[in-house]
């Protein structure tokens, strides 16, 4: 069966869910999770400069932290039932290119992830992930939401 999921978050409620069913998956079959929160970079304008380079830098320590952050607590809740569980950080303007790189390089054959459910002209301007990770994805993908 699944031997090493991955378990994308986002430390959204729904991402919660995704991490709850995934440990439980895991300590009744013996897979181990990679745990996977993509913190997003500086948004860069070429007009602004290199002025910014401080706020850069605050910025995006401050979204690694939180990255860091939601990595943590899925690592903590699986050490509470024994299983395996490791954290990444990437940091990426696209996380389902991160989701779909990591769970290659971490030879992953199972995706837990969440889907916010976006509806209509709001899923056509800000996009799912969920979809292009379907999309981009050979191994199985189970969707919460």
């Amino acid at each position: 069966m699944f031997k090493t999921i991955l378990v994308p978050t986002d430390g959204s409620p729904l991402s919660e869910r995704a991490i709850n069913a995934a440990v439980q998956f895991a300590k009744e079959t013996g897979a181990s999770l990679v745990g996977l929160s993509v913190a997003e970079p500086y948004p860069f304008t070429p007009l602004s400069g290199s002025t910014y380079s401080d706020e850069r830098r605050l910025y995006e320590e401050r979204a690694q932290d939180i990255a860091q952050e939601y990595v943590r607590k899925l690592a903590a809740a699986a050490h509470v039932v024994d299983v395996p569980c490791k954290a990444v950080v990437a940091q990426s303007f696209s996380p389902s290119d991160e989701i779909v790189k990591t769970a290659e390089t971490m030879g992953c054959d199972a995706i837990f992830m969440a889907s916010h459910g976006r509806k209509g002209l709001q899923r056509l301007f800000v996009g799912s992930e969920t979809q292009k990770v379907l999309a981009s994805t050979t191994i199985p993908v189970m969707v919460f939401r």
